[in-house]
């Protein structure tokens, strides 16, 4: 069975500390012969802001089109999801913010029209990875991002024991990530760990 994998790069500096986290990972990924991967790249893709309107709470959609029509299913079908986003003043970036703003029609579709994100066979079977960066040395300094991600994947049925998380602090400047003595080795132990997981999840 393939192992569909999606995968969205949130910074909007292209190649810096948390992308290098996510390249890392999907590296690893790419060498298993199971693994079919996506990586989007937000700053291209086209996603406008949530506009409020709740429309989705009636219409079990987004009355926006936008590059959100092609992500929407994918998301749906996807058995990992993967979200690599940088800190900006003690909170996830903006470009990864929208995203998880535009996943109000997940939220609608579950908690207000009662339908399932995805079929009930496949529930408890995905699995989402948090990748970030902060530049900031301080322990707190991703916590003001820890809800927002939890909500992101809560409303496409990640639950909380299914959510992996590699954080790295201390890494400001563009490839200040390349000389952490640990981070692309976590990265690559973490991607083994994961597909390991999910691999044994699909077949039973």
């Amino acid at each position: 069975m393939r192992i569909k994998v999606l995968a969205f790069a949130g910074s909007p500096r292209r190649h810096g500390n948390s992308e290098a986290l996510l390249d890392w990972v999907l590296d690893a990924m790419q060498k298993e012969e199971d693994a079919d991967i996506e990586k989007v790249i937000l700053v291209d893709a086209d996603i406008n802001p949530c506009r409020g309107c709740n429309a989705c709470e009636t219409l079990n959609r987004c009355v926006q089109r936008d590059g959100m029509d092609t992500l929407h299913d994918k998301i749906i079908d996807a058995d990992l999801i993967i979200l690599s986003a940088p800190i900006y003043c003690m909170g996830i970036c903006s470009q990864a913010k929208a995203l998880i703003d535009r996943f109000q029609v997940f939220r609608s579709r579950k908690y207000v029209l009662k339908l399932p994100i995805v079929p009930p066979e496949r529930k408890g079977k995905r699995i989402g990875i948090f990748l970030s960066s902060a530049g900031q040395n301080w322990d707190h300094v991703f916590n003001g991002a820890l809800p927002t991600v939890k909500c992101f994947f809560h409303v496409i049925d990640v639950r909380d024991k299914d959510i992996h998380y590699l954080m790295v602090n201390g890494v400001d400047e563009k490839g200040a990530i390349l000389k952490h003595p640990s981070a692309q080795r976590d990265a690559r132990l973490l991607a083994h760990e994961v597909i390991t997981d999910i691999r044994a999840r699909l077949a039973g």
